[in-house]
């Protein structure tokens, strides 16, 4: 196995054409046996259901080489429950979990030189997706659907890595109450687009959005779900049905408690509480954790003590913990790491 020559170390986050990726169709009630493609295009009537009415689904995870040379994946199960669940919110046949993981390892391999070097802080990122192929006008299901999963190599999510970065208070909503805000779907993030370009024209590197019935609780931000600690060391995390369940997001529960032995409060945040808390970060698969060191709502900003040249404590720790278990450096709980080659 030759690694592609690429400057890995400064490759950023953004889309390279690797060597195969995974296709699958669903008709006549079931998924077909799928398999490999050289071809990186997707071919659809101009009819299609996901050119209509966004039926599309997807996922996000990443596979990383370690020290011994293995190429791993971070907890696929759960990346296969939460897109079966998301697909059947929208109304779309379910990919079977055996499936989605036997599709996530033939893909790996199948680019296993695209997979980034040990050491270079770059990781291969896996994109699983669903979408409606069938055609249709009126408003309703499709009857026929495409699984796919592609790669890409990728660096940090925000420039400057682990430097904290700034948010601001979003004017739009993410999610509508009993909405689709727990759902890994397209449509919800076409939604928040308008919303970020303000937001990075305005010099801030991303929204943070309040909920949208009362618009005083905490939820997310465009791309990730966010944890703060309060003066007492104890890891906040908000909870809403429209906040998406993120993986790294439930992962940093567990190593805060289990690893770190911190006080973890799952539970609703008002946003009036932030100017109480010592350290804030996001959290999720692409930023896997950012520091923020400071929030905008219009002309008010809450400056955490942790400032804005470096993490604070806590969230540092969060961080090496799980990308030491993500690299294979700390001994991940029973079931997070999937070997692949």
């Amino acid at each position: 196995m030759a690694k592609k020559d690429l400057k890995w170390d400064s490759i950023g986050f953004a889309y390279h054409v690797t060597d195969k990726r995974y296709v699958s169709n669903y008709k006549d009630g079931a998924w077909d046996e799928g398999g490999l493609t050289d071809d990186p295009n997707v071919v659809v009537n101009e009819s299609a259901g996901i050119m209509q009415y966004c039926q599309q689904v997807f996922e996000g995870m990443k596979a990383y080489t370690w020290e011994n040379g293995d190429v791993v994946c971070f907890r696929p199960d759960l990346n296969a429950e939460r897109m079966y669940n998301s697909a059947q919110r929208i109304e779309m046949p379910p990919v079977p979990k055996e499936k989605f993981l036997d599709a996530i390892d033939q893909v790996v391999k199948g680019n296993l030189d695209w997979v980034p070097p040990y050491g270079s802080g770059a990781s291969l990122y896996i994109r699983p997706y669903e979408f409606a192929t069938g055609v249709v006008i009126g408003v309703k299901p499709a009857d026929t659907y495409q699984f796919r999963v592609f790669t890409t190599p990728v660096g940090p999510y925000y420039k400057g890595g682990a430097t904290p970065i700034i948010l601001q208070v979003a004017d739009y909503d993410r999610a509508a109450p009993r909405g689709t805000g727990a759902v890994k779907a397209g449509l919800n993030y076409a939604m928040s687009l308008h919303a970020s370009v303000l937001c990075h024209k305005a010099g801030y590197n991303e929204n943070l959005y309040l909920d949208p019935a009362t618009r005083s609780y905490v939820e997310e931000t465009g791309g990730s779900n966010v944890i703060f600690v309060d003066k007492d060391n104890t890891v906040v995390v908000p909870k809403s049905d429209s906040i998406l369940p993120s993986i790294t997001r439930r992962s940093i529960v567990y190593i805060a408690e289990h690893y770190l032995k911190l006080k973890v409060d799952e539970r609703p945040v008002k946003f009036e509480e932030l100017k109480g808390f010592a350290e804030a970060g996001c959290c999720g698969t692409a930023a896997v954790i950012s520091p923020v060191g400071k929030i905008v709502d219009h002309d008010e900003e809450i400056n955490f003590p942790s400032g804005m040249d470096h993490a604070g404590p806590i969230i540092s720790q969060l961080y090496d913990t799980i990308t030491g278990i993500q690299n294979g450096r700390i001994e991940a709980p029973e079931g997070w790491i999937r070997h692949i080659a």
